[in-house]
């Protein structure tokens, strides 16, 4: 019984499991690089982009190969892996500067409170759509 079930669920437990990776990379690679290039004079923005290049970039790898495991069609998926990710990225370069300038809260805090929103809504988006069969 307890087979059948972790059969019948296994992509959310690889999900979460690459998700918990995922969140530990996106999560520590942004104020890591805010600490080391926030000194350097790089704007929190630019560090917001190249962190959210690299992020992307791990998690269609970890999406694709663990957790869904599917074969070929690498341009289309990514496309639609990427497209989650672009519309949050979008909103991101309103809400980051906003919470950050208007409201006074530090561009490390806003990335964590923003994450949680990413990661709820990214397994619906990818399950149905990304890397659907």
């Amino acid at each position: 019984m307890i087979n059948a079930f972790l059969l019948r669920h296994q992509i959310k437990f690889r999900f979460l499991l690459a998700g918990g990776l995922n969140t530990i990379v996106g999560l520590g690679l942004f104020p890591l690089m805010y600490i080391v290039l926030e000194k350097n004079g790089i704007h929190y923005l630019v560090v917001f982009f190249i962190s959210q290049i690299i992020c992307i970039s791990f998690s269609y790898i970890t999406n694709k190969f663990f957790v869904f495991r599917t074969k070929g069609n690498y341009l289309s998926e990514f496309i639609k892996f990427s497209s989650f990710y672009f519309f949050y990225f979008i909103l991101n370069l309103f809400v980051l500067p906003l919470m950050v300038e208007v409201f006074n809260f530090t561009p490390i805090a806003t990335q964590f409170t923003f994450s949680f929103f990413i990661i709820v809504s990214s397994f619906f988006w990818h399950s149905r759509l990304s890397f659907s069969r």
